[in-house]
């Protein structure tokens, strides 16, 4: 049974593989785009809390001891940024009993994003996050007190 196809249908061999190869470099371009998108938003996220640790920082140097002045210029930067993610730490730690005496007390500040903030991605169809990295930045203690708490 050697039946030849109609003239008609000769012509349209392989015409669904060619479909099939067009739409999936398409989808893979999509998966592509979707890929560099949220890698660009990792990355925005990731300079983002080292700025605020930095900004945090320098705020901290120049502020009262917990000034709420930090978190907020912080939040400012990184608004994914929550209050309960903030770490503050003054050095010696003796420095930190009295608000008072932590002027003259205080050698440095360290300002850190804690560990385990979690970032979402918003790829279709996938579930996915990650929990940033620690970020931290440590200066020393100038003047306190600053018009820039205010």
């Amino acid at each position: 049974m050697n039946r030849q196809l109609p003239a008609r249908m000769r012509r349209q061999r392989g015409a669904a593989a060619l479909e099939f190869a067009l739409v999936a470099s398409v989808g893979g371009f999509m998966v592509l785009l979707f890929g560099a998108i949220e890698m660009a938003r990792v990355l925005y996220y990731m300079n983002a809390a080292n700025e605020a640790t930095e900004l945090g920082a320098r705020v901290a140097v120049v502020c009262d001891y917990n000034s709420t002045l930090i978190s907020q210029r912080m939040q400012q930067v990184f608004p994914a940024l929550q209050d309960e993610n903030i770490l503050i730490e003054y050095f010696p730690a003796s420095c930190r009993t009295n608000a008072d005496t932590a002027r003259a007390e205080c050698d440095s500040v360290k300002v850190s994003i804690a560990p385990g903030m979690r970032v979402e991605t918003v790829i279709p169809f996938v579930d996915f996050g990650f929990d940033m990295p620690p970020f931290a930045t440590t200066k020393s203690r100038e003047a306190m007190n600053s018009a820039e708490c205010t």
